[in-house]
């Protein structure tokens, strides 16, 4: 019950990917009949993950994976547009992967020259729901403004962004937007034409690929620097031997997914109601976190008041159930996640927030098992609570 954190590979990706691993080990930069053999299977799965999103092949560049993926974004643009152009506009529920970057970016000063003033970004703020008003975006961007960066569902709570109508914003101001798709690529109808988006990040083992590979869409005529420099691979945007089986690997995984997105769509949401109705029938004095029916099709996110989410997990873990937090608690630390007080949760609720995110295997008897085992957790852990209803 922790898709969203990671996928078991599909046997059919793992099974195109080990003739790489073994005899088929040519480098892809290599003249001869070995490296022309591996360069063809590179080609192979830019088409096949082009396909997937509806772009052409050459507007995709394969990273290490989604954090690679968004850094390049933020720092390709904005490094190759400052000095005139040095502010990012993103949102305070962003992955760390998105987040962490901008702060860094911040951290700089002018120009030994003094030409521009460092990196400024302005973070907005989102509904009770998670939801970024397009408006905002709008008000927000000044004509210093290089990339707006909203993520196209959030990885905690599921939400779905107005990734359409903040594109239509961001075009007529002339400005680039990216968008961290690392939660829907092969879990939701991904278009790039139609989403109207610059640049969009990915990777792998969120859609049954293995991990260590990811790619960026890079809209033709994007101005970007290179993240990486060194060779000339992936046409000068991105250096380093290419990684093979990873390529083959998601080349095939999105390949399986455009032929398997309805049937995923649709049984991940029959379970995730079946979840949530019977969570919300068994357990009292819980709530729904994110979007009701704007959210990924996955993602069962809630708040349980008066315990401690870690508590849930160790418990469940016992039982034999794997899920995840919404809160960044561990010994040392007794801060939420950010995602959680960004949509206005209490202190003492936001402790309590606990994601399902269900996928391709999972069964309504494993659902059932949750609704049966789940509910005895928490009434124990809530006759031990400090915070239990008085």
């Amino acid at each position: 019950m922790d898709y969203a954190a990671t996928t078991p590979p599909h046997p059919d990706v793992v099974e195109a990917m080990l003739p790489y691993l073994k005899e088929k080990f040519g480098n892809p930069s290599s003249l001869h009949s070995f490296g022309q053999e591996a360069k063809a299977a590179v080609e192979e799965g830019r088409k096949q993950v082009a396909n997937l999103i509806n772009c052409q092949p050459e507007e995709i560049v394969f990273t290490s994976g989604g954090t690679e993926s968004n850094n390049f974004a933020i720092h390709g643009v904005i490094h190759k547009l400052k000095p005139n152009k040095n502010h990012i506009i993103t949102s305070k529920i962003e992955h760390h992967a998105i987040l962490e970057p901008c702060h860094f970016l911040e951290k700089e000063g002018p120009a030994p020259d003094g030409a521009g003033a460092g990196f400024k970004v302005t973070y907005l703020d989102v509904d009770e729901d998670g939801l970024v008003n397009p408006e905002d975006v709008r008000a927000a961007i000044t004509d210093k403004t290089a990339l707006v960066s909203i993520m196209h569902a959030n990885n905690e709570i599921g939400t779905i962004e107005p990734i359409k109508e903040i594109a239509k914003i961001t075009k007529e101001k002339g400005v680039y937007f990216h968008t961290d798709a690392v939660q829907t690529v092969g879990q939701i109808d991904v278009d790039v034409a139609d989403l109207g988006v610059d640049l969009l990040s990915a990777s792998a083992h969120k859609f049954y690929g293995p991990k260590g590979i990811g790619f960026i869409y890079i809209k033709k005529g994007t101005r970007m620097t290179q993240f990486l420099r060194g060779g000339s691979q992936e046409r000068n945007r991105r250096a380093s031997t290419e990684n093979v089986p990873g390529i083959v690997a998601i080349g095939k995984a999105a390949e399986i997914a455009k032929t398997e997105l309805s049937e995923r769509i649709k049984k991940t949401t029959e379970l995730r109601e079946m979840l949530f109705n019977g969570l919300l029938e068994k357990i009292p004095d819980i709530r729904i976190n994110g979007h009701r029916t704007k959210r990924l099709p996955k993602n069962a996110a809630i708040i349980v008041k008066y315990v401690e989410g870690e508590s849930m997990l160790l418990n469940l873990d016992l039982e034999g159930i794997a899920a995840s937090t919404g809160s960044a608690c561990s010994s040392g630390s007794l801060e939420a996640s950010h995602v959680i007080r960004a949509i206005g949760t209490s202190p003492e609720d936001s402790h309590g927030s606990i994601r399902f995110s269900l996928g391709r295997l999972n069964t309504k008897e494993e659902v059932k098992y949750v609704l049966e085992v789940f509910p005895k957790i928490v009434q124990k852990l809530r006759a031990m609570s400090p915070l239990r209803r008085k």
